[in-house]
């Protein structure tokens, strides 16, 4: 089992534009009460320059986090307290997150899903390659439309699939936010819902989240010919949670392939937090009481 750090990052990138990453990365770190690593990315210097100026490449390292620490104080207007720790690296944003995800220890990773025209804002297409790569789970928020509570956690479940991670963690925000959990499940077999597979897995879940003390409620969607995609993103949006939680699949890690469509639709097709749990990510069993 990976150790919790009980700590997550956020890709911040400084700006008027990006103030909004950051106060909506801290309202969950303070929801979660976990440690922030907040992080920034300047220009890397040649290797050659590194070596034969490396004064200089140390100074261009502490001006980037001076500026910084002005970027993040200025947001936060007080002191830096201990819990938010400031990162600074070299580099292209994707690629070292994506090695932060598999040596960096954190129980997920923030990064801001509105594709503005800040600058350093990751497109459509990056946010996907980082997903699919990944090994911690993912927190995509939108800055244009802030999160000021979560009251509401939809789980879409497959009964083909696992869905022991995306629970564990439904159950650490369900827990920690005082939210209920709604599992959904879509149903394109022509037989009745009580007879139903879909009714008797989300139900076994239903009770297990219950005896872990958490407010659950199961809904069964029927396709009528629909694509269950679809008839689950319809839902979300007649819903409106203030959080969907969903699985990628490790094929995708591993294929060099982007997420699935499905899991596209919902990060992008939505303004409201979506978190990815990927194939291959572990939880972290100390966070269930």
């Amino acid at each position: 089992m990976k150790y919790s750090s009980n700590s997550i990052l956020a890709f911040t990138p400084q700006g008027k534009e990006s103030e909004n990453i950051l106060k909506q990365a801290l309202f969950f770190q303070k929801g979660l009460d976990k440690r922030i690593f907040v992080m920034d990315f300047y220009k890397s210097a040649s290797l050659l320059t590194k070596f034969f100026q490396s004064e200089k490449f140390i100074n261009v390292q502490e001006e980037a986090l001076e500026k910084f620490q002005l970027f993040v104080t200025k947001t936060i207007q007080k002191e830096i307290p201990k819990e938010i720790i400031l990162r600074i690296k070299p580099g292209h944003a994707v690629p070292t997150l994506i090695r932060e995800s598999k040596f960096g220890g954190y129980d997920f990773m923030i990064v801001d899903k509105s594709t503005g025209s800040y600058k350093d804002a990751l497109s459509k297409s990056d946010i996907n390659r980082f997903i699919s790569k990944s090994h911690c789970p993912v927190l995509t928020i939108n800055k244009d439309f802030p999160t000021s509570k979560i009251k509401k956690i939809i789980i879409p479940i497959d009964i083909s699939l696992g869905t022991k991670k995306k629970l564990v963690w439904g159950t650490v925000f369900a827990q920690k936010f005082g939210a209920k959990i709604q599992i959904v499940s879509a149903l394109n077999v022509n037989i009745k819902e009580r007879n139903s597979l879909a009714l008797k897995n989300a139900e076994k879940i239903e009770n297990m989240l219950k005896e872990r003390g958490v407010e659950c409620g199961v809904k069964i969607l029927k396709t009528h010919q629909q694509s269950k995609q679809k008839v689950l993103m319809d839902y979300i949006h007649e819903e409106n949670p203030d959080l969907v939680i969903i699985r990628t699949h490790q094929e995708y890690r591993f294929s060099g392939k982007m997420i699935g469509k499905f899991v596209s639709d919902i990060i992008h097709g939505t303004k409201i937090p979506v978190f990815t749990v990927g194939g291959i990510t572990e939880y972290h069993p100390e966070e269930i009481n």
